[in-house]
């Protein structure tokens, strides 16, 4: 029997307070959770043809899907929250997670939007509410950030007693530096570890010159999805996850160590067929990682 290394023995512990490690297991395990995909990778087709998309992403073998493109007026592209949990279920699907457009809440004080996508997140039975974006105005400088921080952990307070759990997506932006700190480092110091989590897109991360498992190890258990999507080696453009630069499988071996509990293919640009793009994803995924 090895001696538990005194790094492993202190994530370890910070797993075990953060609640998500409650056996003794190997922290490189790797994981068993379901390959999925966030439909904006599919955003040219799904408004044309939501049932046929849905059907096709189902037969290509992801069994999640991360929504986005919520209204209250327009539903999910056309369907009412519970059409739309209907076509997922009836597609052997399930969407763990949505997208929502957090900016009319974070721009006033009005909290009728924040109520509409907490009760549209709950009719398709998510457990996760994430801020996908922010625009430039709401990310001009520290005090931006600071002001959404609070913000957050109001409306995390909301999301929790509605039963579901805030997340907040990054890009790169938040990555630049304000004097030796960025709007990152607001975000994971000023809000609630139990009542925000993160979504980590990894390419996003990658292109700020940041190390995703370095952010892990600093934070172990709040990164409860991720966004998986490649990096060209060439033009560091999109690519097919496993065809770029992006070492998934060493990312995948710290999957418990991040709290990582859904992940999601996504693809902002697709040069080829958008079929055969996220079929490759999901391949490699399939037969190198899981």
């Amino acid at each position: 029997m090895h001696m538990t290394s005194r790094r492993e023995f202190i994530q370890r512990a910070a797993l075990i307070s953060a609640g998500i490690l409650t056996n003794p297991v190997d922290l490189l395990s790797k994981p068993k959770q379901r390959v999925g995909l966030q439909l904006y990778t599919l955003r040219n087709l799904i408004s044309k043809d939501v049932r046929g998309v849905i059907a096709k992403v189902a037969d290509i073998g992801f069994r999640e899907v991360e929504t986005y493109g919520f209204s209250p007026a327009g539903g999910f592209w056309g369907l009412k929250p519970k059409e739309f949990k209907a076509l997922l279920k009836d597609n052997g699907l399930k969407s763990p997670s949505g997208h929502y457009n957090f900016e009319p809440y974070l721009n006033t004080d009005s909290m009728d939007s924040l109520n509409a996508n907490i009760e549209a997140a709950q009719a398709i039975g998510q457990k996760y509410l994430t801020v996908p974006y922010l625009s430039e105005p709401l990310r001009k400088n520290l005090d931006s950030y600071k002001f959404l921080a609070a913000k957050l952990n109001q409306a995390a307070v909301v999301a929790r007693k509605a039963g579901l759990q805030l997340v907040y997506h990054n890009h790169d932006f938040e990555f630049i530096d304000f004097n030796g700190t960025t709007g990152y480092d607001i975000l994971l110091r000023e809000t609630n570890p139990a009542d925000l989590k993160f979504e980590l897109d990894i390419y996003w991360t990658v292109k700020a010159g940041k190390d995703p498992i370095a952010l892990f190890d600093q934070n172990p258990g709040r990164y409860v999805m991720w966004h998986v999507k490649d990096m060209d080696k060439a033009d560091k453009s999109y690519t097919e996850v496993g065809s770029g630069s992006i070492d998934y499988q060493q990312i995948f071996a710290k999957a418990r160590l991040s709290g990582m509990k859904h992940y999601f293919v996504e693809q902002d640009v697709i040069k080829i067929d958008p079929y055969e793009s996220i079929t490759r994803s999901f391949q490699y995924l399939k037969s190198s990682i899981l």
